[in-house]
């Protein structure tokens, strides 16, 4: 398995530094809280341990049904990114003043495309129109190898 290195930096607009000695985990120290976690592609389980970390992280911010949302949204997002790229996917949440951004990157560049009802009746890929309608802001980039796809959402 690659090094995190060696895949290339994660975004510098909004990175979450790796901490010493390990690729997850809450910040210590000065800064705002944030988390960071490695995904394994073949382990569907982290989609639940990301939403727990995420629910830790954002215990007390925002108005109630806010982090719900967040866990939602993360949810739908890490889990497009094991699914659909069969990769693993590094998942970041920064809680800044007033705001929470969450970034999923993976390793394949192909976008994401939004689909709407009308495209069938299929279930599936509805995700991203859950991003899109409940995010206060929502995108997805280019980075080194791969994308990242990132929302944010306001405290209040």
């Amino acid at each position: 398995m690659e090094s995190m290195e060696a895949m290339g930096t994660i975004d510098t607009e909004a990175s979450i530094p790796k901490r010493p000695g390990g690729t997850s985990g809450h910040s210590a120290g000065t800064g705002p809280p944030q988390l960071l976690r490695r995904l394994d592609r073949r382990d569907l389980r982290a989609v639940s341990e990301v939403r727990g970390a995420l629910r830790e992280l954002l215990r007390h911010w925002g108005p109630p049904g806010r982090a719900d949302t967040a866990e939602l949204l993360t949810s739908e997002l890490v889990t497009n990114a094991l699914v659909h790229t069969d990769r693993d996917a590094v998942v970041t949440a920064a809680v800044g003043p007033g705001r929470l951004r969450v970034e999923v990157r993976d390793f394949v560049a192909r976008r994401p495309r939004v689909r709407s009802a009308e495209e069938g009746e299929d279930t599936h890929g509805r995700g991203l129109v859950l991003v899109q309608s409940l995010a206060d802001a929502w995108g997805v980039r280019a980075q080194g190898v791969g994308k990242v796809v990132w929302f944010e959402l306001d405290a209040g």
